[in-house]
């Protein structure tokens, strides 16, 4: 595969700083383009677990011998780490000058590596749109991701771009000052899709419950039962559809402008959960301001939340 400008990178020691989900896909996806993980830290047993499963010629090493040992420095902390871990690496001198080093917060570009960069390594920041469970599916949906990258200068873009596109991924600019929007939107769209199917199955559960049929598994709040086979479908036909129609995907009875349907939605939602109900009715209101819907709507989702109160 041809890289930009013939900056295809050499094959590169990897240090990862930390051995988790992210640090370990990252770490398998790049020794199948024949870079080697040199060396990776991992404090919890479950991080050393990823990493004897992932990357089972890793050692596992103290941080400042990581760095010392890599050519490309991966930091996949969690984002309130990130500070503290740069600031250390850089009071210790532990980053030899010229190592790539790549962060993998989606929220922050390469500003916060500043304190690295002044003491010559190159500053990258290389975020995958995508969500990690530790699971064997990790590393394969590497090749279907888009990474988020941010650099310093051409010759960082080039080298970040070199790099996913080498993981099997696709590699697209966000600039500095655009990363919090751009975390913000894939959360949105993705984190809170969990939260919201978790609170449509719960509700559908309640509606299920003593109702099955002969031979039927019994609803539970196990995962993968009668609950998470009717929503399936549905869920992923409105996914599919609305990547692909946009806004036309939208149906259901805010869209169609019932009303009556909305409020009997909201009055038995309350009966069960009213923290619900009101995430129903801030939802539903969103939905009417995109699909235009009609006064009517507005009016009663407008005067139900307002009796309530503001959510707790």
């Amino acid at each position: 595969m041809g890289t930009p400008n013939g900056l295809r990178p050499a094959r590169l020691k990897v240090g990862i700083v930390s051995g988790g989900r992210v640090g370990t896909a990252l770490g398998a996806a790049l020794e199948r383009a024949e870079h080697v993980v040199v060396a990776c830290s991992a404090i919890s047993a479950t991080s050393r677990r990823l990493v004897e499963r992932r990357l089972p010629d890793t050692p596992v090493l103290p941080v400042p011998e990581v760095a010392d040992s890599a050519e490309l420095l991966l930091l996949t902390v969690p984002d309130s780490e990130l500070p503290g871990l740069i600031g250390g690496l850089a009071a210790t001198g532990a980053v030899r000058p010229g190592t790539i080093v790549a962060h993998t917060s989606g929220a922050n570009g390469v500003g916060i590596l500043a304190p690295l960069a002044t003491q010559g390594c190159i500053p990258l920041a290389v975020h995958p749109a995508m969500t990690f469970t530790g699971g064997e599916e990790d590393v394969a949906r590497l090749t279907d991701a888009c990474f988020a990258v941010t650099a310093a200068d051409e010759t960082g873009y080039a080298v970040a771009q070199s790099l996913v596109l080498e993981m099997g991924g696709e590699p697209f600019r966000v600039r500095e000052e655009s990363r919090t929007l751009y975390h913000a939107a894939l959360a949105h769209g993705s984190n809170h899709v969990v939260t919201l199917l978790a609170d449509s199955l719960a509700a559908l559960r309640r509606a299920l419950a003593g109702d099955e049929l002969l031979g039927q598994q019994i609803v539970s709040d196990a995962p993968g039962g009668l609950a998470e086979r009717i929503i399936a479908p549905l869920a992923r036909a409105a996914l599919e559809n609305t990547l692909h129609r946009g806004q036309a995907a939208l149906t259901g009875p805010v869209a169609r402008g019932d009303a009556a349907a909305v409020s009997a939605h909201l009055t038995a939602l309350d009966a069960v959960d009213p923290d619900l109900a009101q995430a129903y009715c801030a939802n539903s209101l969103r939905t009417a301001q995109r699909a235009h819907a009609p006064r009517e709507v507005f009016d009663v989702l407008t005067t139900w939340s307002s009796s309530r109160g503001s959510p707790k």
